[in-house]
């Protein structure tokens, strides 16, 4: 069995050279991925972060965490992607899902999971250096072919939280970003899931990311506040998730009307109505060995990687604790300071 690996999901909020410090420290910390969401506008383009942390780190695997097939023709990411892999000398993952709450400041909505998976099929075929024809749901491919030369493998990772998701990632994806909470119920219910989706589809299991959003603290309840705005996103996108977490129903539809867009962030207020014990299932919202816990718990479910998105003021802190609790949980083989 090989080691499961961690990683550390950023958004473009900080300036460059603010961000190329904090790529230099995840790298210093021995963490193995880092990964940049594509959050139109509420941060800076993805692909040029992805591009200085290829500067700043020669070693660390980089993502997608995630692109969609809305806010930019499939196409266009087979380019943008493909780009990145070639300054990084192979270390691009790409991550996609179906898009979320920022798509609606743009007069968008998610995209069908047919348009998800034929965006898959058509940027896969522009990568082998195919010339592809392909009409879907939002968009077309005439004759499209990329007229530089592309990595045929790079990795497609599908983000998912809801069955028909897993399932079409258990079909068709070489990996699947998990947004369904830290705790085993959800944990186990997914990740069984997946398995039955590739076994049906003949293939193996996908590997697996789980992402743990929230605040490493030894203030608890501080680490709870931070945390607090990502909780608010289950009950307006994966509500089977808060059933799972035994969260009352007249909670959820109560979240659900107040945080009507927008990303996870702008959820404070709609948050508030959410209990602390669902904030620790679905968040890390707690110290360090709160922390290890929740790695553990995910490991033991089967995850191959857990990726801390760090929530709150002090987000580089709660990177760092996450890599000692990482160390407490997994063993210090696979976090190398150098």
């Amino acid at each position: 069995m090989t080691h499961p690996r961690s990683g550390v999901v950023l958004q473009g909020v900080d300036p460059p050279q603010a961000f190329g410090a904090m790529v230099e420290e995840i790298d210093r910390l021995g963490f193995d991925h880092l990964w940049l969401t594509d959050s139109s506008l509420h941060a800076r383009d993805c692909y040029a972060y992805l591009t200085l942390a290829a500067a700043r780190s020669s070693r660390l695997l980089l993502g997608t965490a995630v692109t969609n097939p809305a806010t930019r023709h499939p196409a266009i990411t087979a380019a943008a992607a493909a780009t990145v892999d070639e300054v990084s000398a192979g270390r691009l993952t790409l991550g996609i899902g179906a898009g979320d709450r920022p798509l609606l400041a743009l007069g968008l909505r998610p995209s069908p999971l047919a348009t998800l998976e034929a965006a898959v099929a058509g940027i896969r075929r522009l990568w082998r250096g195919e010339e592809v024809d392909l009409t879907a749901d939002g968009f077309t491919m005439n004759h499209a072919h990329l007229r530089f030369p592309a990595r045929a493998d790079i990795p497609v990772y599908i983000a998912a939280s809801g069955p028909k998701t897993l399932e079409l990632a258990g079909r068709v994806a070489d990996g699947v970003i998990l947004l369904v909470g830290l705790f085993p119920e959800a944990l186990g219910w997914a990740i069984a899931h997946l398995a039955q989706a590739s076994e049906t589809a003949g293939r193996p299991r996908p590997d697996i990311a789980v992402f743990a959003y929230g605040a490493i603290d030894d203030d608890e309840q501080a680490a709870v506040e931070h945390a607090r705005s990502i909780a608010a996103w289950f009950p307006q996108t994966a509500p089977h998730i808060c059933d799972l977490a035994g969260l009352p129903r007249h909670v959820v539809e109560h979240v659900k009307t107040a945080y009507l867009g927008g990303e996870f962030q702008e959820a404070t207020a709609a948050a508030r109505a959410l209990p602390d014990e669902f904030v620790r299932k679905v968040a890390l919202a707690g110290n360090r060995q709160h922390a290890a816990e929740r790695i553990r718990a995910a490991i033991g479910a089967g995850a191959d990687s857990v990726h801390v998105f760090p929530l709150g003021p002090g987000r580089m802190n709660t990177v760092s604790d996450f890599a000692l609790a990482w160390a407490d949980a997994v063993g210090n083989s696979t976090t190398h300071e150098h």
